[in-house]
Order: C-alpha cells, then sequence, then structure tokens
C-alpha cells in the first residue's frame, strides 16, 4: 500500500495550530484508509471510510477528571460493585467480590499464550487503588484513569455532555493525517531512536527496561501529539470506543464501489446475539494499546489496532476519551 506524501512528515514537540475548545480538538471530516492487511486479521481488510467532522479529548480522561464526575455525581465504578451470583453462576463464592484485574509482572520468562500468568484479579483494585488496595492515585492526577469498564466510560460522556467515539472515528484521529501509515507520527516505530509514545521495552512480561522513562502509566501530556495534537493515542493506555467486536471488518458487499461514511460496529439498541451469537459476553472494541504492548507480544500500538474487551471487565491498563460531533452521523 502506498503512504500519502502526508506520512512523510516526522513527529514534532509542537502540532500545527488546530481549533479546539474545552480540552477538545477539531477533527475535520474527511477520507481515509482503515485498518491493515499487514498485522493481525481482524485489523483487515484495508478499505477507504468516511466521518463526519467531530471534536475529541486532546488526551485521555485523566484521575483529576474522574474524580471531578465522581464528586458531582456520587458514581460507583463497576469494579467497586461486588459481582451479582446470578450473573456469574460457575464463580467461586469466594471471588464475588469487588475487585479488577491488575497487571502483575512474573519473575521469569512464561507462556506468553497464558495471559493468567502477568494478570491478577485483585479485590480492592478500582480507578482510586490502581494496584489494590494499598496502592493510590496520589500524585497521579494527570495520569489517564484505569480500571475503567464499559459503562463506566459511557457514564463519563453522558454526564460530560458528549459521547464515546465510534472505531472509525478512533482510528481517523490516531493517524493524525498519515493516511497508510504505520504509527500515529510515520513509519518508524522510534524516529531517530526516540520513543515517542508509551509501550513497553524489554521482553515482556517479565522484563520491562523503561527505556522510555515509565514502567506503568504515564501523564498524558508526557509524549509528543500527532499531527492533529492529540495525545496519546497509541501506547499509555487501551481506549472504549462505542463499536461492537467483529473478527473482521465487516464489509457490504451490496456496496463494493461506496466509501462508507460514518461506519459503525453495531448500535446500541443493536441485539448483542446479532452481533457476536457465540460469546457469552458483549464485547466491544478497544484501540490503542497500552504501556503492555511490546514487540514480542501485542504489537498493537498502531492506529489500526483493534482488540476485543468484554464490557463487564476492568483492567489496569484501560481508560478512554470522548468526542463531541458537530451534527448527527448516519447510523
Amino acid at each position: 500500500m502506498n503512504v500519502t506524501i502526508s506520512a512523510k512528515r516526522q513527529v514534532t514537540d509542537q502540532a500545527r495550530e488546530v481549533p479546539s475548545r474545552d480540552g477538545m480538538i477539531l477533527i475535520e471530516g474527511g477520507t481515509f484508509l482503515m485498518g491493515s492487511d499487514r498485522h493481525y486479521p481482524e485489523e483487515a481488510p484495508v478499505r477507504r471510510v468516511a466521518v463526519s467532522s467531530f471534536f475529541i479529548d486532546r488526551t485521555p480522561v485523566t484521575n483529576k477528571q474522574f474524580r471531578e464526575f465522581v464528586k458531582a455525581t456520587n458514581y460507583i465504578t463497576f469494579a467497586e460493585i461486588a459481582p451479582d451470583p446470578e450473573d456469574y453462576p460457575n464463580a467461586l463464592p469466594h471471588m464475588l467480590k469487588a475487585g479488577s484485574l491488575v497487571f502483575t509482572p512474573p519473575s521469569h520468562k512464561v507462556d506468553l499464550r497464558d495471559w493468567s500468568q502477568w494478570w491478577r484479579f485483585k479485590f480492592g483494585a478500582n480507578w482510586r487503588r490502581p494496584h489494590g488496595p494499598r496502592s493510590s492515585i496520589g500524585g497521579l492526577d494527570d495520569h489517564p484513569v484505569v480500571h475503567i469498564a464499559y459503562r463506566d466510560a459511557k457514564a463519563y460522556a453522558c454526564w460530560a455532555g458528549k459521547e464515546l467515539p465510534t472505531e472509525a472515528e478512533w482510528e481517523y484521529a490516531a493517524r493524525g493525517g498519515l493516511d497508510g501509515a504505520e504509527f500515529a507520527w510515520g513509519d518508524e516505530f522510534t524516529p531517530h531512536g526516540r520513543h515517542v509514545a508509551n509501550t513497553w521495552q524489554g521482553m515482556f512480561p517479565q522484563e520491562n527496561l523503561a527505556a522510555d522513562g515509565y514502567r506503568r502509566t504515564s501523564p498524558v501530556l508526557a509524549f509528543p501529539p500527532n499531527g492533529y495534537g492529540v495525545h496519546d493515542m497509541v501506547g499509555n493506555v487501551w481506549e472504549w470506543t462505542s463499536d461492537w467486536y467483529s473478527t473482521r471488518h465487516i464489509e457490504d458487499p451490496a456496496k463494493p464501489c461506496c466509501v462508507p461514511k460514518n461506519p459503525r460496529g453495531g448500535t446500541e439498541t443493536q441485539s448483542y446475539d446479532d452481533c457476536v451469537p457465540s460469546v457469552r459476553i458483549p464485547r466491544k472494541v478497544v484501540k490503542g494499546g497500552s504501556h503492555l504492548c511490546a514487540p514480542n507480544y501485542c504489537r498493537r500500538y498502531r492506529p489500526a489496532a483493534r482488540h476485543a474487551q468484554p464490557v463487564d471487565s476492568s483492567t489496569s491498563h484501560i481508560g478512554f476519551r470522548c468526542i463531541s460531533r458537530l451534527l448527527e452521523t448516519a447510523r
């Protein structure tokens, strides 16, 4: 695939001047090449997609911003509520306590096919206590909020008068105008040997060299913005989108010649069984990769990358950001 001339630009410390409001950046509508045929099968096929103009948060929602939401609404996140036994009939009774999944690195090499070797469900882990009951977010106001389930992200967006982005909107904003480029800043992962996103260096999951300066999350403005002036669209934390997950991008066979506009992977009112009938728990698309993505595991620190996340789960590397649409887009 040919990369457009604009993809030759390299990341800079200062993004171009762009219209903004209340911490959001205006993304002018247009068409772009969505997906990738060079990596994981769920990213294929590449196809041209059109999106309308929208505003997007300059950064992921931070601990400070989420605290303001909770203070104003008394909202309780999914991870702070003990699971209902009726929803998990096969669960062991002692496991039905409030908590969340926390990345816990092993001390030795493990089988990368077994994620349970580095993820632990910790009672008391939540957005306030990201590593377990004895941890806190003290000094982390400008880090992305984590341990956010899909319903938590939706609740915040509603309170803020915003929405969650579709996968197409998210990916269009992440590319920063570099249509067809591998990364949000060009085609080199570390341009001039410089780390420009919070990802994993070393052999995941036991060796964390932290060459980028961070072992876990980083401040949302720690790395340069992309060409649209948006920060952290790659690495740091995965981000929720409103789209249901499918194992491949779905094309409309009746319209092979047409460029779909504002595509959505299902809708909020669509029956889950119509989307992924073989999976018991609904899954949404998360984008962007996280600080746990490494060359030897989960090479998803790219705009085209996507992953399935159950709506009833939260982890120490999933957050979100919001958008505001200028006009009602086609459903």
